[in-house]
């Protein structure tokens, strides 16, 4: 009897947007007057944040821009299904996706769909994208996943508000993962009801921060223990070679690490810490920069793992953990590529967020309102994208950057700057 060929599913590539403009940890801190010592805590450099004329359907189409640009023609008209994850959604029944298919200029024959979870969407899409893919009912078919969202965290989050930043991961799932493999059907699960945090309107944010760091790290260890339930000789230390976690910043991972070491491994404190440094944070570069970046933050730490990794990393099997407050969340698996790391330090990443603006604590603090006011529905706005704000990072000194030009009559309006 003639075997079945291995079916193959992951990322084929992945592109990163944290917007034009950032403001650091410390001048932040210290403009609202928090304790240093427990900023440094966070482990954080700063986040970025959100122009007037930026939101999450311009983050969105700008991290996928150059991904799909890249592509040949043959291999663009085989996306058949755009899926954006986003707790910032701009309207009750249109999806962001619908723009993005626009202004990507992707062809007709697609399913467009808008995915909501909190901060587990961007996961839950790409496990049901990679089903689709596997299935074979339409073979070499891609997916184009885009995780975007909008912080709208202020001083009334204290301390959380250093760590929510803006922004879009953009994934294109195929049968040729170039970037990440996964290994189906190697997931464990855990999910139940909280009110950890919530977005009940366009302008309000609620976080219980206590609550939201005991159920992150409860799921952690329980969805592992789902994944040792499905999948046979598995350990926490020695099944992977890296992990990356959902990071609202750093100091969670490092306690969500340390929790599962300790529930799940006899290690002591020092050979803890060791295996943190080794195995972990090479994927903390870059939310460290950024802040979190809700769903699509699990896959920031995957780019910045990958960006990061030796030359000998190719088949690197790595361990990711996906959190949404709410909640849901998932521990899931797969192999870095052989030519992961060239593929995403191509898309030049690192020099991108090195370059955008820094802000003052008195120009962040003058445009967090415009910020936030983007995900108001209204029926006319005009917005300014050539006065003082206008970016100047290399993303448009070498292609067009989308951005906000209006609503009028309720319908969005973009341009090319």
């Amino acid at each position: 009897m003639t075997e079945s060929p291995r079916v193959t599913v992951g990322v084929e590539a992945l592109d990163v947007y944290a917007g034009s403009a950032w403001i650091s940890a410390a001048d932040l801190a210290y403009g609202r007057n928090l304790d240093p010592a427990r900023v440094t805590n966070l482990m954080l450099e700063g986040r970025s944040v959100a122009l007037p004329f930026e939101d999450p359907v311009t983050h969105a189409v700008n991290a996928a821009k150059g991904l799909i640009d890249d592509l040949d023609p043959e291999v663009r008209a085989r996306i058949e299904l755009v899926l954006v994850a986003t707790e910032s959604g701009v309207d009750y029944s249109k999806s962001i996706s619908s723009y993005v298919h626009r202004y990507l200029g992707l062809g007709p024959e697609c399913r467009l769909l808008e995915v909501k979870q909190a901060c587990y969407a961007a996961t839950g899409a790409l496990q049901l994208a990679a089903g689709y893919l596997a299935s074979g009912a339409s073979p070499d078919a891609r997916v184009l996943l885009i995780a975007t969202d909008v912080g709208l965290a202020d001083e009334r989050a204290e301390y959380a508000e250093l760590a929510t930043g803006s922004g879009a991961v953009a994934l294109l799932l195929s049968e040729h993962p170039r970037v990440l493999e996964l290994d189906l059907g190697a997931f464990g699960l855990h999910s139940f009801e909280t009110m950890d945090t919530a977005r009940p309107g366009p302008e309000i944010e609620l976080a219980d921060a206590d609550l939201s760091l005991v159920a992150y790290l409860e799921c952690t260890v329980r969805s592992f223990a789902d994944y040792c339930r499905r999948v046979a000789d598995v350990s926490f230390d020695e099944t992977f070679d890296y992990l990356a976690f959902h990071t609202p910043f750093a100091g969670m991972v490092r306690a969500a690490h340390r929790r599962a070491m300790r529930e799940f491994t006899g290690w002591d404190p020092a050979a803890v810490a060791a295996d943190f440094t080794q195995r972990v944070e090479p994927s903390l570069h870059y939310p460290a920069q950024v802040g979190n970046l809700f769903s699509g933050s699990l896959y920031l730490a995957l780019s910045s793992l990958v960006d990061r990794l030796p030359e000998a990393a190719d088949g690197a099997r790595v361990g990711l953990f996906s959190y949404g407050s709410g909640c849901s969340s998932e521990f899931l698996s797969g192999t870095v590529g052989e030519d992961a790391r060239r593929a995403v330090s191509a898309r030049g990443i690192g020099p991108r967020l090195a370059a955008r603006r820094r802000l003052t604590f008195a120009e962040y603090r003058d445009l967090l309102p415009l910020g936030q006011a983007c995900l108001v529905p209204r029926q006319h706005l005009k917005v300014e994208t050539h006065g003082e704000w206008r970016p100047n990072t290399p993303h448009t000194e070498v292609a067009p950057m989308l951005a906000l030009q209006g609503i009028e009559n309720y319908h969005r309006r973009y341009e090319w700057i």
